[in-house]
């Protein structure tokens, strides 16, 4: 593997994307590379590994004109090939930190007993957060990790992208039906290639000098 190669293509790829503001509505994201992106959002990073999220790929065009409306009415939403809105747990109780460490029981071939510990510890940490009205900012962080990964995924398969937070989370949630499932909307990003007519395509990038934004403490 060269090591070189990976940092000049990651490099590259985050200096290639941009907030894609027209796609071109023809082109569409093959399967093999739509099944890549699937697993950059499965695979993204949570805190202690509860991924208390869900992910709604809207296909249906109706639908993604409705969505449209409440979303200052942006091209993006329907001109893209896919779109996803990104959905945050609402709650965290012990029903769902048990269904999930079931889930690393089975997967790790151990006795769900051994993880008693790590149970009494995420209950106590999402009772918290609970208890002072704090868990859904909690998940609605978790949610945005998984944007990150979506976004990086797809710049390195130069997939054009745009996270949307311009929209209507309450009106995405009462058409989706995520209350009655225990989610709410946080963010939507359209997915596909940009249109040969977007003029924000060729806008230079633009980004403060490492050091206005890193600080080193030694």
């Amino acid at each position: 593997m060269d090591t070189n190669l990976i940092r000049e293509e990651l490099v590259s790829a985050l200096a290639w994307r941009y907030a894609t503001k027209r796609f071109d509505s023809e082109r569409k994201i093959s399967e093999p590379d739509w099944n890549v992106l699937e697993n950059a959002l499965r695979m993204s990073p949570s805190s202690f590994g509860l991924q208390p999220w869900r992910f709604i790929v809207v296909k249906n065009a109706a639908v993604r004109n409705s969505l449209r409306e409440h979303a200052w009415n942006q091209p993006q939403l329907v001109e893209a090939s896919h779109l996803v809105v990104l959905a945050a747990r609402t709650s965290v109780d012990t029903t769902y930190v048990d269904h999930y460490l079931q889930l690393v029981a089975t997967e790790r071939a151990i006795p769900v007993e051994t993880l008693a510990p790590y149970r009494g510890m995420i209950v106590q940490f999402v009772e918290n957060l609970t208890n002072v009205g704090q868990i859904e900012a909690w998940t609605t962080r978790q949610t945005y990790i998984a944007l990150g990964s979506l976004l990086t995924a797809a710049a390195l398969l130069r997939i054009d992208t745009c996270p949307l937070e311009g929209i209507d989370p309450k009106q995405f949630d009462a058409i989706l039906d995520l209350p009655r499932q225990g989610y709410s909307t946080k963010v939507a990003c359209a997915l596909g290639y940009r249109s040969a007519d977007d003029a924000a395509a060729g806008n230079k990038k633009v980004r403060y000098q490492r050091d206005a934004v890193f600080s080193v403490v030694e």
